[in-house]
Order: C-alpha cells, then sequence, then structure tokens
C-alpha cells in the first residue's frame, strides 16, 4: 500500500510540474510574440503597398522610372500639381491628367476596370497613401 501510495505521489507530482511548466511556456511565447501595435497610418501604407503589388499596378508603374505607364513619382508629381484626387481617378469619376494619349488612356481604364473595380473607399485610400508616401 505504501508503494501505491508513494507512486501515486511522484506520478502526482510530475504531472503537476509539466503542467506549470507548459503554463509558463505559453505564457513567455505570448508575451514574446506581443508586437507594438501599429499607426493606423502604418497600417495603411502597408495595405497599399500589398494592394499595388498585388493588382499588379507595379507591371505598368515603377517607382521613378516609365515602364508601361508613368512613374509613382511623377503621377503624384502631377496630382498634387492640379490639387487632384487619386482615389477619385481609381474609383473611375476623374479623368486622367497624367497620361492623356487616348490610347493609353483606353488601355489604363481597362486595367483600373479589371484591378481596382472591386476594391472599398479604404483600399483605394490605401493606394493612394502608398503612392503618396514614395515621392
Amino acid at each position: 500500500m505504501k508503494k501505491i501510495l508513494f507512486v501515486f505521489a511522484v506520478f502526482s507530482l510530475l504531472i503537476i510540474s509539466c503542467g506549470e511548466t507548459k503554463k509558463e511556456d505559453v505564457k513567455k511565447e505570448v508575451e514574446s510574440t506581443k508586437e507594438e501595435p501599429k499607426a493606423a497610418g502604418e497600417d495603411l501604407l502597408a495595405m497599399g503597398e500589398k494592394l499595388f503589388t498585388d493588382k499588379t499596378c507595379v507591371s505598368c508603374h515603377q517607382l521613378d522610372a516609365k515602364i508601361v505607364g508613368p512613374s509613382i513619382k511623377d503621377i503624384v508629381k502631377v496630382y498634387d500639381q492640379d490639387d487632384a484626387s487619386l482615389v477619385d481617378f481609381l474609383k473611375g469619376t476623374q479623368e486622367a491628367i497624367v497620361e492623356t494619349d487616348p490610347g493609353q488612356v483606353a488601355i489604363m481604364k481597362a486595367n483600373l476596370d479589371g484591378f481596382v473595380k472591386d476594391l472599398n473607399a479604404t483600399e483605394l485610400e490605401a493606394i493612394a497613401a502608398y503612392m503618396n508616401s514614395v515621392k
């Protein structure tokens, strides 16, 4: 009987000590994965950059070089000078003001209809915020 009680006590201590170790490990893991919250602007920029890439805008628009379409810096410069809205352009409620060649505009509108028509207002703002951040 004493042997059974001894084995039971050892087994109980073993289980209890393992449980404590797991709790400590989980607590350490949770604390180590905590990050400083990003500012709303940083989240918007990150979303905008991701959308700009995912929606293949980068295939025509590079940071500071004309590929198929004007560079991001050139686009932002013209929109700033004219006090125009990139979001309105992306929504299709404003005419193109950077590239005005009818052929290029037709291609651009077709691409916009395919790539950004399903984006909500926040996503469009995020793309504009990203583009404005690369001045």
